[in-house]
């Protein structure tokens, strides 16, 4: 499991005066971004191969409040990838400094060609470096089924 640091700042927190939920969000994707790097997806790798990760979802369930002045810990789980590497789902967890678990967040994405501006798999040495990585406990193969499991659909006017 990966794991990132953080201290909580005052544009962290909202008008309740606790983390707010735009930080969570900024946290996961800092997270993950921190994490990819670290796998070797960094800046340079993604333009060279014109890629970048897109987000479908992310659930999001709160258990209990943060306040500056404590430091948090958010952990990246791989939950599941599909066998071309195009989609994926991380599962984060935050925890306060006592350890205690004060939110989780499953999340799914996918990655997009930057020139068709279409989903694609991922190159055969991209998907290797995946292969590499610890899974969590109840990782599964994805598929396109996967990525449309709570059937929401754009509704145009």
């Amino acid at each position: 499991m990966y794991f990132k640091d953080f201290e909580i700042r005052w544009s962290d927190v909202d008008a309740n005066r606790h983390l707010a939920n735009s930080a969570y969000i900024n946290f996961m994707s800092h997270t993950r971004m921190a994490f990819l790097i670290e796998q070797g997806f960094d800046h340079k790798t993604m333009a060279t191969q014109e890629i970048g990760p897109v987000v479908f979802y992310e659930h999001v369930y709160y258990f209990k409040e943060a306040f500056p002045g404590k430091p948090i810990k958010v952990s990246l789980e791989i939950m599941g990838l599909s066998e071309d590497g195009k989609f994926f789902e991380f599962h984060h967890n935050f925890y306060n400094h006592k350890g205690e678990n004060i939110a989780r967040c499953e999340m799914m994405g996918a990655w997009i060609d930057l020139k068709t501006r279409k989903l694609t798999g991922l190159t055969e040495e991209l998907l290797n470096k995946f292969s590499e990585i610890e899974k969590g406990e109840h990782f599964k193969v994805l598929t396109k089924e996967d990525s449309r499991r709570f059937l929401k659909i754009p509704k145009n006017l």
